[in-house]
């Protein structure tokens, strides 16, 4: 295994330095991708971490289960924890270098007093059944990327698109706070069977992972509908999750892709054009899942 780990910023900034200097084209400072993850990786990460190290020369990824992002404890607790996996993995992809800090190199004086809010826009759809969460996403990352800052001549982070909400938080702040880095959305990775990659998904049961299936085939439902320019009929796609068994429903809604505002023209009832984003949240089994689609 030729990746290096990281346990401590000072390390993390030692061999971020270090590998630039190394890989980094002759005269100048070399571009730096960051990777932040929770860990319990899977294909759709190694996606992430793939198209970073395609488009820059030196690849950080980050595995920090944060505690701020879990509203219970037990599912803190549960969160798998699987160190060396991860790492084979992204050494397959050829990322540099992982940072995996412990709770307290994060946090040293315990819970920060001061946060990142994600204000209104965090507020609805994930933010709403789980309040405080995307405060401490935000703040997590807010860290991460300040600790990948240096000299480098581009800086880039690479997140998910099926955590389409985070995404759109993550982008809105790094323009408000004027954070010196360009954020990259890397599409969904889908299982063959069409569901989306999600560390989540090793809780399902063989039956209710073929009931999860119903989200995707409802965002497919909406997107072949706006690819014909037709009204989205989006009580139909509702409906239809809303029948498949030991699926409970959160919130079905299309949305503006950047602000997740609502869609303003009634795509409902008149032709569908323009852009949108689909996003869908359910509960099956015990597992809360979350898929998203572009339409357009």
């Amino acid at each position: 295994m030729t990746i290096t780990l990281a346990t401590t910023i000072a390390e993390l900034k030692a061999s971020a330095a270090a590998l630039l200097a190394a890989k980094a084209a002759p005269g100048t400072a070399g571009s730096l991708g960051l990777v932040p993850t929770m860990g319990a990786l899977h294909a759709g990460h190694a996606e992430l971490a793939r198209t970073a190290v395609a488009a820059n020369d030196v690849v950080v990824a980050t595995i920090f289960v944060n505690p701020l992002q879990f509203g219970d404890a037990v599912d803190l607790e549960r969160y798998p924890r699987t160190l060396e996996a991860d790492m084979a993995l992204l050494d397959g992809v050829g990322v540099d270098l992982v940072f995996a800090p412990s709770v307290e190199e994060m946090y040293p004086g315990g819970e920060p007093m001061v946060r990142i809010t994600a204000g209104e826009l965090g507020g609805k759809f994930e933010g709403a059944s789980r309040p405080g969460h995307f405060d401490g996403a935000l703040t997590v990352v807010s860290k991460l990327l300040h600790l990948g800052m240096g000299p480098q001549a581009a800086y880039r982070a690479y997140f998910g698109q099926k955590d389409a909400q985070q995404v759109a938080l993550v982008q809105r702040m790094v323009v408000d706070m004027n954070f010196p880095v360009e954020i990259a959305a890397v599409p969904i990775v889908r299982d063959a069977d069409g569901l989306a990659l999600s560390s989540r998904n090793r809780f399902l049961s063989d039956d209710e992972r073929q009931a999860a299936l119903v989200l995707s085939r409802a965002l497919r439902l909406l997107k072949e509908r706006a690819d014909a320019h037709e009204p989205l009929d989006l009580e139909s796609a509702e409906a239809l999750v809303r029948s498949a068994p030991g699926v409970e429903l959160d919130y079905f809604e299309v949305v503006d892709p950047g602000t997740l505002a609502p869609r303003a023209e009634n795509c409902r009832e008149t032709p569908f054009t323009g852009q949108a984003l689909a996003l869908v949240a359910a509960a099956v089994g015990p597992v809360r899942l979350i898929d998203n689609m572009l339409l357009g």
